[in-house]
């Protein structure tokens, strides 16, 4: 049956629905102490934690390359090499902090930081209006707090980036719908975040916008509302800020499009195990497992949503027609990206990140309405659960500043600064595959053999040599370094040898 909602969001109804959930003075002073906090820590992990190979690793080190080689349209996987699985928004954000900050972790990843600061504000924004500043505050710390936005929140990748713009159009598409005098413009506002998705991973940002918002459209009856659509308008603005990048990087680069539309697109989730991957490989997981990472990723939060369950799907169909399709809307966003990827063959915990801001909102909104006023246990439970996040993630951030090998065994960057502190020019051999952690803390200036006739070259080389071998191969190794290489200690499941200073090293 369809239900026809009313074009407006009724001010008393707005007042009602916040009240529901009031919070005292000294709640409030605790959200701000906890987002401030937070972000404290989120700030110092920026500076402390290392790049870890390989998905980190390998965007920042893509985002220097393009500062270094000035090639803004093509991302590069290794120089002359292009890198076609993603567009550049994601790039470019890492690449400006690079050339603002210098290379390095901070420069790498502000930017990124920024996409979540602005998800975040958005979202307060938008549930401040509709459900009153209590609400809105205590969202905005759910899902700063949730694990997988917490870690996402300055992590070099494109999720995030994405995440800011199916935000937009979800917010944007919403207040179109309900909202009265100012519903062009968010009519606009949702192509704009459909542009983002488009230039930060792709087509996929679209379809998960969609997968939401074709069934609250068919359930709730506001297609009709559609003929006042800004189509025109807002087409214009997705195509001008979207079609000059893929015009220019399939002339740059021809083949693009085919790879990037069908492979990165298509085969990637069809296809178990992928192997038409130009850049790894796929991650094959039994197909559902997209459910089990929402879950996870929305921990602690998602404890909290187990405790509603049964009376939260109830009060969704109930209150379609009279809350203005409020919680239909915000349950059909936390599952879109869900349904689109439980049949796909290779997916990440990230994927599901695109829903954790309706989850946060949902599981607030949903609360005040079964339970209404929190009481001393819920209050309780929050003030745990925020701790524990907290708490958590800056002990990694100190262990990893002063104890680096107990969390970051995957990251070179303990390595370089080793092999560097012999000598700033020193040129570093790594045995065995690419290592995106390497590059990056080199600048480019390593090396990847497999030969041991590449030994060979070191006397001649003009240079002071370092080599970086696995620790289960180094005893076999070792005699072809011998004796002009002396071991420099184990670093993660490596051990570095450096050359000895017992001949001259000339420049």
């Amino acid at each position: 049956m369809m239900v026809t909602l009313e074009p407006r969001f009724d001010t008393a109804v707005r007042q009602e629905h916040a009240g529901r959930f009031g919070l005292t003075r000294s709640d409030q002073r605790f959200l701000l102490f906890a987002l401030s906090a937070l972000f404290a820590v989120r700030l110092l992990a920026m500076f402390w934690w290392p790049f870890t190979d390989s998905t980190e690793a390998r965007y920042a080190e893509i985002a220097r390359k393009m500062v270094e080689t000035g090639d803004w349209i093509t991302p590069q996987f290794d120089y002359g090499v292009p890198f076609w699985a993603k567009p550049p928004l994601h790039t470019w954000l890492s690449a400006l902090g690079i050339k603002l900050f210098g290379v390095g972790a901070f420069g790498a990843r502000v930017f990124i930081f920024a996409a979540s600061l602005g998800v975040l504000s958005l979202l307060f924004t938008w549930v401040r209006q509709h459900r009153g500043a209590d609400q809105a505050l205590l969202v905005t710390t759910v899902l700063a707090s949730s694990f997988m936005f917490f870690g996402a929140s300055a992590f070099v990748m494109t999720d995030m980036v994405m995440v800011l713009g199916t935000t937009l159009s979800m917010i944007g598409f919403y207040n179109y719908m309900i909202d009265g005098p100012s519903r062009i413009a968010w009519g606009r506002w949702f192509f704009v975040g459909i542009a983002i998705g488009l230039m930060a991973k792709g087509p996929v940002a679209l379809v998960i916008t969609m997968f939401a918002l074709g069934p609250w459209l068919a359930v709730t009856g506001h297609w009709r509302d559609l003929h006042g659509f800004p189509w025109l308008s807002g087409l214009l603005i997705a195509a001008t800020l979207t079609l000059p990048w893929y015009i220019l990087a399939e002339i740059k680069s021809p083949g693009f499009l085919h790879y990037f539309l069908l492979g990165e697109h298509f085969q990637r989730f069809v296809v178990p195990g992928w192997q038409g991957d130009l850049y790894g490989s796929g991650h094959e997981q039994p197909k559902g497992m997209i459910w089990f990472y929402a879950s996870a990723t929305f921990l602690p939060w998602s404890l909290f949503g187990l405790t509603l369950f049964p009376r939260a799907v109830s009060c969704i169909s109930e209150m379609t027609g009279n809350d203005q399709g409020w919680h239909s809307y915000l349950a059909l966003w936390v599952v879109a990206p869900l349904i689109l990827f439980t049949p796909a063959a290779n997916i990440l915990p990230a994927y599901a990140l695109p829903g954790l801001p309706a989850a946060a909102v949902l599981l607030v909104s949903l609360w005040a309405h079964v339970r209404g006023q929190p009481g001393w246990w819920t209050r309780s439970a929050i003030v745990v659960a925020i701790g524990f996040v907290g708490v958590a993630f800056l002990t990694l951030t100190i262990l990893v500043r002063y104890q680096p090998g107990t969390v970051t065994g995957r990251s070179e960057r303990a390595l370089v600064t080793a092999a560097q502190s012999y000598d700033p020019d020193v040129q570093i051999t790594y045995w065995g595959g690419r290592s995106f952690s390497a590059e990056f803390y080199t600048r480019g200036q390593v090396q990847f053999t497999e030969r041991t006739a590449t030994f060979d070259g070191f006397p001649d080389n003009g240079l002071r040599d370092a080599v970086a071998i696995p620790a289960s191969i180094a005893s076999k190794l070792a005699p072809f370094l011998a004796p002009r290489f002396d071991p420099a200690g184990r670093f993660g499941h490596r051990i570095l040898f450096v050359e000895a200073l017992d001949r001259e090293v000339t420049r």
